[in-house]
């Protein structure tokens, strides 16, 4: 069994618990990806981060939501996770 069938497979047991726990991450992690964006100006390129950071927090959010099949929301939550890391990790090392 995979690693991330391990985590889909402990997420989908504690749906509910986990979705509360994953909406204060991810929007939390958004947030500081937000603000960290903003501080280096409001350029088209910082706007276009800006824009991939929310929507994808958005969609999640949305999931939950929606109320949508364990998988899909776990996986929308990876990938505003992986969203938001690249963007902190873009403006921290790269930008700043």
């Amino acid at each position: 069994m995979s690693t991330y069938q391990k985590y889909l497979d402990t997420y989908t047991r504690g749906f509910m618990g986990f979705n509360t726990l994953a909406v204060l991450l991810q929007s939390g992690l958004g947030g500081f990806a937000a603000m960290l964006i903003l501080q280096h100006g409001n350029s088209v390129a910082q706007m276009v981060q800006l824009f991939f950071v929310v929507i994808t927090c958005s969609v999640f959010n949305g999931t939950v939501l929606a109320q949508m099949k364990p998988q899909v929301v776990f996986n929308t939550l990876l990938l505003s996770i992986a969203v938001s890391i690249t963007a902190i990790i873009t403006n921290i090392f790269f930008i700043g």
